[in-house]
């Protein structure tokens, strides 16, 4: 019989023995499976090849020739190379490599990180509700979230988890992502953890269920003076609105008139979020923002009769790290004349992703459309240099001073734009350029400072404090109002600073811990409250030293200075 390149030979030779039987079993089982793995492969390229040319006539992107010559390539590497291949981190790595030469927001998620990435924006994750930290190999629980399982069954600030479901997970170098691993999981399951409390030898054993906790997208919220309020945002997520709107209410009833919105370090969010809040702020109809792409065609939004805050007198806080929806929100009231932007360049990013599903649970965010404020302004910064040069943009802009002198900002002329009731000049092409400068503070940024922040010392030493001293602290300030003003670090606690940045390889410099003494002792009592309190408490304490919100303040109580820079043409 005649063999062929698809054919076998299955004429029954003599066999001499039971092992040549065997083995020629063996080698005709070693024939099919070739012969099956190489229809199957041809018969997958061939699918995949027909699916590429049916949707191709759609494209006006790839031609055709360009996607029959990636599928050639991929096949080829399947069907010939001579090692076994990983093909999922093949093909999830070229689908990296042709979003990265688009542009640096169109992003490939793997299946276990989809979930995980939506949680600050969707406002929960399924969870027991501690926050923690890991000090000398102990997780020790910093706070309770309010109202969620861990409260409820008892756990409390200081408490040292030893065992998670059997496991020990004292001693053993466990990573943070060990731990969020072991205490998440799915809404209603039970996770046991076992822990040590005070000085006392033995175990406390507590089942907690797992249930929905909230992640907030409003910081903090309070009142500056007698008639201003404070508002922080971190992010701009499903429930944003609704929390700003509570927080705001909340204001009013304690008087508040006059609002400064902090978006500082605000990295943005849904497209949506940021067009209701412009909506608190705008009168009726006036346009907030507008997408426009090559496949997407323009769409606008409107602001409408409804908002919460349409007259008052408004400032915004915007720094480096303020981006997308930040500059969507400060863009439009800007471009308005609605309120006073005070800080610095926000980040530049102007781009609208879109999610699409992969079938096996991965995601690939993908750049439809650019969004432009009212007046016309693109503020997406230039990226044609490559996604390397786009990240050290931030950096670029501190070694070339723009963050520490306002003369070290410069837009050319084509990028002027006129605001649409004073007329005042803006300026387009890479992010919000604030109406008041204020640069960024470098008195107290020291090496030694930073090293204690970045090794987790500052941080460490307090909790370690708060483990011995917080029954004492609770019965002597009763309120924060009370702990504000009188508390203060004691040099004991910055002694004892000192000593673990040692012991961690931090070496004391003194003149630099002399400039940063104020700094780190502010710090540590922002951490303290936030211990006994929450984090709005935090952030009354540290906000003292934020020279954006000073500005904003005398802006606020001087009379006449809001509404000079609301007139004056730049």
């Amino acid at each position: 019989m005649k063999k062929s390149k698809y054919s076998f030979d299955v004429r029954v030779p003599y066999f001499k023995n039971t092992q040549e039987i065997n083995q020629t079993i063996i080698q005709f089982s070693q024939q099919v499976n070739r012969f099956r793995s190489f229809i199957m492969k041809k018969i997958i390229s061939i699918l995949i090849l027909s699916v590429v040319v049916s949707t191709a006539a759609f494209s006006q992107g790839i031609s055709i020739p360009q996607q029959r010559k990636l599928i050639q390539a991929l096949t080829a590497i399947s069907n010939m190379y001579v090692d076994t291949i990983n093909d999922t981190k093949i093909v999830e790595n070229t689908i990296r490599s042709v979003l990265e030469e688009l542009d640096p927001h169109s992003t490939y998620t793997p299946k276990e990180e989809v979930q995980r990435m939506h949680e600050p924006l969707e406002g929960s994750f399924d969870g027991i509700g501690v926050q923690f930290q890991i000090i000398k190999d102990t997780i020790n629980v910093v706070q309770t979230v309010s109202g969620t399982p861990a409260e409820k069954v008892g756990v409390l600030p200081g408490d040292k988890i030893v065992f998670i479901n059997d496991s020990l997970v004292a001693g053993v170098k466990i990573q943070n992502s060990d731990v969020l691993k072991k205490l998440r999981g799915k809404r209603g399951t039970p996770v046991w953890v076992k822990i040590k409390r005070g000085t006392k030898d033995d175990f406390m054993e507590f089942k907690i269920v797992r249930d929905k906790i909230p992640l907030y997208s409003v910081d903090a919220s309070y009142m500056l003076t007698d008639k201003i309020g404070y508002i922080k945002v971190n992010n701009f997520g499903n429930n944003t609105t609704d929390e700003f709107n509570k927080a705001l209410k909340k204001l009013k009833n304690k008087g508040m008139e006059d609002l400064v919105l902090s978006l500082e370090r605000n990295g943005g969010g849904f497209l949506k979020t940021s067009i209701e809040l412009a909506d608190e702020f705008l009168p009726s109809d006036k346009l907030i923002v507008y997408t426009d792409g090559l496949h997407v065609p323009r769409t606008e939004a409107k602001s409408t009769n409804n908002g919460n805050f349409k007259t008052g007198r408004l400032v915004i806080l915007v720094d480096e790290y303020s981006a997308s929806a930040s500059e969507i929100l400060s863009g439009a009231v800007q471009d308005w004349d609605r309120g006073v932007i005070v800080g610095r360049r926000s980040f530049g990013k102007g781009l609208v992703q879109r999610e699409l599903p992969l079938n096996d649970g991965s995601m690939m965010r993908l750049t439809v459309a650019r969004y432009f404020t009212p007046t016309g302004r693109s503020i997406q910064k230039p990226y044609n240099k490559g996604v390397k040069e786009y990240n050290k943009d931030l950096i670029e802009r501190y070694n070339s001073g723009e963050l520490l002198n306002l003369d070290s900002v410069h837009f050319p002329d084509s990028l002027q734009y006129k605001t649409l009731i004073r007329n005042r000049t803006v300026y387009g092409g890479g992010g919000i350029m604030p109406d008041i400068f204020v640069p960024i503070d470098t008195t107290n940024n020291t090496s030694y400072h930073r090293e204690l922040i970045a090794k987790g010392i500052l941080n460490s030493t307090v909790i370690e404090y708060m483990n011995e001293n917080r029954d004492k602290l609770k019965k002597q300030f009763t309120d924060f109002e009370k702990f504000n003003n009188e508390f203060e670090v004691s040099e004991a606690m910055l002694k004892q600073l000192i000593e673990a940045g040692e012991k961690e390889d931090v070496k004391f410099i003194e003149d630099e811990y002399n400039r940063s003494k104020r700094m780190i002792k502010l710090q540590m009592k922002a951490i303290i409250a936030n211990n006994l309190w929450e984090v709005n408490e935090f952030y009354q304490v540290i906000g003292l030293e934020n020279e954006s919100l000073r500005k904003a303040v005398e802006i606020l109580t001087t009379k006449g200075m809001y509404e000079k820079i609301l007139t004056e043409s730049r």
